[in-house]
């Protein structure tokens, strides 16, 4: 039986992404060296990767002169909610409260950290209240 990733992402896609995210757009020679400022990594296996990102749809491409330019073809917060909406399916049976408890259980939060959780919350539940008073006036 083949076992299926929790995310249809490698670890070093989800590296390479996060590169040509940062630069904007990038050749595979940009990302390489990016790549070799921590570890050692080969041209063909950069190349790989950028060609299976474009496969998947996560980058785009042009020609320019004998270079390929590879740049985002979705932004990175779509890309998180993504694959953290498919974790959340996976591991946490769909229930984003069960994710955010593990989270806030389990990590490490900072009092900054949990302080910033917080004043997130309150600020959704603004929104959401402002735009139930909205709904009512219309």
């Amino acid at each position: 039986m083949q076992r299926k990733s929790l995310t249809h992402l490698g670890e070093t896609e989800m590296e390479v992404l996060h590169h040509v995210w940062d630069l904007g757009e990038a050749t595979v020679a940009d990302v390489r060296e990016r790549i070799l400022e921590d570890r050692e990594v080969a041209y063909t296996t950069v190349m790989t990767v950028l060609k299976t990102l474009a496969e998947k749809g996560y980058l785009e491409y042009y020609k320019e002169g004998r270079s390929y330019v590879y740049e985002p073809a979705q932004a990175p917060d779509a890309v998180q909610h993504s694959l953290l909406q498919r974790l959340m399916e996976k591991v946490f049976q769909g229930s984003p409260s069960a994710l955010v408890q593990t989270l806030v259980r389990r990590e490490d939060l900072s009092d900054d950290e949990r302080e910033e959780i917080k004043v997130l919350i309150d600020a959704l539940e603004e929104e959401e209240h402002d735009s139930d008073d909205v709904d009512r006036d219309a």
